[in-house]
């Protein structure tokens, strides 16, 4: 028991000399100058350029290091501390840090948020910094000092001094000259719009084809067989009898005056009198070649003007 006490009594001594030691290290800022492996990971705002008076910078700082060392909570930045470049002050100073801690594996992975406010301006755009901070680790009975990276930005100012010319003006933080161009693109967009229902109007009026509703009526179909007639006897013939055809297919039965197709197809009331002509050149074509005619010009001329006339009735053209 005696021997036990001996030995503790020249043991003590040595262990308060250590501890004394290293609190007088940490109090003094004495740090090891063996390098801490730590893997640092910034994470910076996104743009570089455009700040003003009062904006906030915020950077996120990802530590990881063996679990063996700690960081010192005491030495992160503190809020309200102003940054210097040079011995000079920026105008610039921490608005707000936060520290959050978790454990991984064999590793500490510290997490460091620092928000930095702007407070000074210039008349002309000038470069600052947020400076290199400095945190501390312990462990292994000893203080290590960290060095956290910089990050390079530049302050706008709130106004332009004196007059710009944009053609001189080209520096490469500016951002490009937008026109606002809503007004054209609204005038562009009513302008396509009035010609397609204008070439929808022209292919509905001109187009022989049944591409829209109404446009493959009997009548139609007898306009085309018209226009390919040959100009003689044979071809006035064929006309007249695809325009007949076209007047009892409307009609639903065979009509052979013009009071019936008019009690009928009452839509052609608007040619009356044209279609009293085409009944009296039929009848001159089929029955009596020495009948009088009203046709102040030749039968096929006169029979494609006639159908494409019907066509356009056909489709409520009037």
């Amino acid at each position: 028991m005696t021997r036990h006490l001996r030995l503790i009594a020249l043991l003590l001594p040595l262990w308060l000399m250590h501890g004394y030691a290293h609190a007088a290290a940490e109090d003094t800022g004495q740090v090891s100058s063996k390098e801490l492996p730590v893997d640092i990971t910034a994470i910076n705002p996104e743009r570089e350029v455009g700040y003003h008076v009062g904006d906030v910078l915020t950077r996120t700082l990802i530590l990881k290091v063996a679990d063996k060392y700690e960081l010192l909570p005491t030495s992160i930045p503190i809020p309200g501390n102003q940054k210097r470049y040079r011995n000079k002050e920026q105008g610039i100073e921490i608005y707000a840090s936060d520290l959050k801690h978790e454990h991984s594996g064999d590793q500490n992975i510290y997490t460091l948020r620092l928000s930095y406010q702007v407070f000074t301006s210039s008349i002309v755009a000038k470069p600052a910094a947020l400076p290199p901070e400095f945190v501390k680790f312990t462990g292994e009975g000893q203080l290590y000092r960290v060095r956290l990276p910089s990050w390079n930005f530049r302050i706008s100012p709130l106004a332009v001094y004196g007059s710009v010319r944009i053609e001189k003006d080209m520096s490469q933080f500016r951002g490009p000259l937008l026109l606002d161009d809503k007004r054209q693109q609204l005038t562009l967009r009513i302008a396509l719009v009035v010609l397609g229902l204008s070439l929808l109007g022209l292919l509905y009026i001109l187009g022989n084809r049944s591409w829209l509703p109404r446009m493959g009526g009997p009548f139609a179909k007898a306009m085309r067989i018209v226009r390919k007639t040959p100009q003689d006897a044979a071809g006035v013939q064929l006309a007249v009898s695809s325009l007949h055809q076209a007047f009892n297919q409307h009609a639903g039965h065979s009509v052979f005056t013009a009071e019936e197709v008019l009690a009928k197809l009452p839509q052609f009331g608007v040619m009356q009198a044209e279609i009293q002509q085409f009944f009296q050149l039929s009848r001159a074509v089929f029955f009596d070649a020495k009948a009088p005619s009203s046709l102040n010009e030749p039968a096929h001329v006169w029979l494609r003007k006639f159908s494409r006339r019907c066509r356009d009735v056909e489709r409520g053209l009037k």
